[in-house]
């Protein structure tokens, strides 16, 4: 088990990680998830040996690490820009953290054949770098670090600079490779999608801050803040200020009212949120949610259709699954059910009401 006890660290007078406390078990995937420079690969160097943090303690299966030197520490680390040895064949490359540990040559041979094999990999153990695509080379970089059989593996946005098929083909591998491994697993993305398909559990970081750790379905469906909610939307969560007088809803700007009674919470002033994906063109309850605005723009992406519109002076987007076109400056209609918002207080807290427990 991983633990980080209250790690801090500063970069001159900027606070990079704040006060962070996490627990981190073997077999688990968890996901470091945040936009970029919200302190990702700081904490990960942290968590490597390659910097020190200027207060806290990390400890591994109880035992501090922290002034441990990187060599004495079981670690594998793969970056999204991915590192192999050219003049080396794709067998030396994931051999050669076995040969510095010298590992007796019939050993490396094993265990260099089972992770080609689970990487699908054993046609290209002959080749040099050079002649691979770029998902094969990130996969010998993830084969060197998996034939550690590291007690720690840090993959920091390992699939970024991949083409979107290479990404898709090595995320839909990933979670059975990890199942397989007794590691402690941390997975650095920018992503939500990303997130949710590899599952595990999620650390929503914001500013060098956890906003919120858990399961990542969890964390998804039930956000604790308004800051969570918005790490893990993509497209961007919609949001509008709304007040909340005598349990009726009314949007700030305008006190029109949404037509939702929510007599369990008391009145003053909320956020109202929904994702894009969530707002249909169908109503298809008498008691769902009606918003309208005004079209500044339609993006056509293959199947599906982003619709940018003015909601009561808010930029909002719709996410279509099918193709449509709506003209600049054009009305539009969209449906929510109110189990799919979201209202958080001013202080940016969930606040718990029936509808959203059914998210």
């Amino acid at each position: 088990m991983l633990e980080l006890r209250n790690i801090t660290r500063h970069q001159g007078e900027e606070v990079i990680l704040d006060d962070i406390s996490l627990s981190m078990q073997r077999g688990e995937l968890n996901i470091l998830l945040g936009p970029t420079l919200c302190g990702k690969t700081s904490l990960m160097r942290i968590m490597a040996g390659l910097d020190k943090p200027d207060r806290g303690e990390l400890l591994f299966d109880g035992v501090s690490v922290l002034g441990m030197a990187v060599q004495k520490r079981n670690v594998a680390m793969v970056y999204q820009q991915f590192i192999n040895y050219p003049s080396l064949t794709v067998f030396e490359n994931i051999a050669s953290p076995l040969r510095v540990a010298r590992v007796e040559k019939s050993q490396i041979n094993r265990q260099v054949a089972e992770v080609a094999e689970l990487l699908q990999m054993t046609e290209m153990l002959d080749r040099t770098p050079d002649t691979l695509s770029g998902g094969q080379q990130q996969r010998v970089a993830l084969a060197r670090a998996l034939v550690k059989k590291a007690d720690l593996v840090l993959l920091d946005e390992p699939l970024a600079n991949l083409d979107y098929k290479l990404r898709e083909e090595l995320r839909a591998e990933l979670p059975a490779l990890f199942a397989a491994m007794g590691a402690v697993l941390v997975y650095a993305t920018t992503e939500p999608t990303e997130a949710l398909v590899l599952g595990g559990n999620t650390v929503c970081l914001h500013e060098g801050r956890v906003e919120q750790f858990g399961p990542t379905l969890e964390l998804y469906r039930t956000p604790a803040s308004l800051r969570s909610a918005k790490i893990f939307s993509d497209p961007p969560l919609n949001s509008a200020k709304v007040e909340c007088i005598a349990g009726q809803l009314a949007f700030a700007n305008s006190q029109q009212k949404l037509g939702i009674n929510i007599e369990q919470i008391p009145d003053g002033k909320y956020t109202l949120a929904v994702r894009p994906h969530h707002l249909s063109r169908e109503r298809e309850g008498l008691d769902d949610l009606e918003v309208k605005g005004s079209v500044s723009v339609t993006e056509l992406t293959g199947s599906e259709t982003f619709v940018h519109f003015s909601m009561e002076d808010n930029p909002w987007v719709a996410l279509l699954h099918d193709v449509q076109n709506f003209a600049v400056a054009s009305t539009v209609v969209f449906y929510v059910k109110p189990q799919h918002l979201f209202l958080f207080d001013s202080h940016h807290a969930l606040v718990e009401w029936p509808s959203t427990k059914k998210n």
